[in-house]
């Protein structure tokens, strides 16, 4: 084996390890209330993701699931974060103004 290749394949053994690891890694999102309307939630969502829910509105809201499994109580200029748990269609809506739905799209 020449030298040349000698010396590039630990650093391309090295590279293709570190590359091709397998493991995602978390991202983190943010979904708006302002005007009572939630802004649009991220179209690429994965358990264990973190969606930070913001309250811009001067009205108390809350992000509900449907199904029970979150329910967020967001203060008027208030910010509450969330790990996804769950993968799966998750219909969402405010508890305090119920023509306020969403949905999460969370892959696994």
């Amino acid at each position: 084996m020449g030298l040349l290749m000698k010396s590039l394949r630990l650093p391309l053994l090295f590279a293709l390890l570190w590359a091709g690891n397998g493991v995602a890694s978390a991202a983190d999102y943010q979904i708006t209330i302002t005007g009572m309307k939630f802004s649009s939630p991220p179209p690429e969502l994965h358990v264990g993701d973190v969606i930070a829910w913001r309250n811009d509105d001067i009205f108390r809201h809350t992000a509900t699931a449907r199904d029970k499994s979150f329910d967020i109580d967001l203060p008027p200029t208030s910010e509450a974060r969330m790990t996804v748990a769950q993968a799966g269609a998750i219909d969402f809506y405010c508890r305090f103004h119920p023509a306020m739905t969403g949905k999460l799209d969370v892959r696994p």
